[in-house]
């Protein structure tokens, strides 16, 4: 039997995942127990600090008992639930929905899911050649982040973040309704005409890279963006004394972006206007 700690100290349920007799803090959601079992579960609109979303359905598992799948990002563990993870109805309905999600999107620059696609044999060119999709150009309307929707699997991750839960700007909202729905600011406005604070939390819970760094952009186009030959540095904002946590992401001696630790009590993944992009003078020559 696993005990898993994952946080506050409160009474500890026990319930079965894959065979495997589990306890987990009360409150605590299926996907936050089988992570910190060490069970992987494929999901891209499920951010650690924000409220599930439930949008993308790849994170689905069964529950004996129930009817439907359940999305293991918002359900909470219960005393004696039985859960599978990878039984013939998930990978099915994993291997549905990312056949869906891949004929539709761009997920060329998605972490996860090229390696899942092969896990689940999905083959989104099963569809056709003229499978709708929501291809669209590329909107270049700033100096500081590129928004590229023909990416966008619509997790409503950035509405949430540029909204309530986070920076309380609103700059954005989903507009139009089905296969039409995208991510747009108020009356499709240029970035620069909206409300946009241009702090980038948005860009830092993108899973699939509709939201990038201008200068990830352009490294991407020239065929210079380089992973793995970046490194990372974790250090504080010297911009005022908030003290907020930025990891310098930097390739060939440049800083390429910044992004935030999401474990940070100061931050918990959020800055700034200048905290995420105002490093150019670092490497001005």
């Amino acid at each position: 039997m696993t005990t898993v700690d994952i946080g506050i100290p409160r009474r500890l349920v026990e319930f079965t995942v894959d065979g495997e007799t589990i306890r987990v803090p009360e409150g605590s959601t299926i996907l936050d127990a089988c992570t910190a079992a060490g069970k992987d579960i494929p999901t891209l609109c499920y951010g650690d600090t924000l409220e599930p979303a439930n949008a993308c359905r790849v994170c689905m598992v069964e529950v004996e008992g129930s009817r439907t799948l359940v999305p293991s990002c918002s359900r909470k563990v219960e005393p004696g639930m039985v859960v599978h993870t990878d039984s013939e109805r998930t990978r099915t309905s994993r291997k549905v929905v990312l056949e869906l999600l891949a004929s539709a999107t761009d997920l060329s620059t998605t972490p996860g899911v090229a390696e899942w696609m092969a896990e689940t044999g999905a083959d989104p060119g099963r569809f056709g050649p003229d499978a709708a999709t929501v291809a669209q150009p590329v909107l270049v309307d700033n100096e500081l982040y590129v928004r590229d929707y023909g990416k966008c699997i619509l997790c409503y991750k950035c509405v949430d973040a540029c909204g309530e839960q986070w920076q309380n700007s609103f700059a954005i909202t989903v507009a139009g309704r089905g296969f039409d729905a995208r991510i747009s600011t108020e009356f499709s406005s240029p970035l620069p005409d909206s409300a946009c604070v241009y702090c980038g939390n948005c860009v830092e819970v993108c899973p699939t890279g509709a939201l990038s760094f201008k200068r990830e952009c352009d490294k991407r186009e020239d065929g210079t963006w380089d992973e793995s030959r970046q490194t990372a540095t974790t250090t504080i904002c010297t911009f005022c004394g908030v003290g907020c946590a930025l990891t310098l992401h930097v390739q060939d001696n440049e800083i390429v972006k910044v992004t935030s630790p999401h474990e940070s009590s100061v931050t918990h993944g959020n800055l700034c206007i200048k905290g995420r992009f105002g490093w150019q003078h670092v490497q001005n020559r």
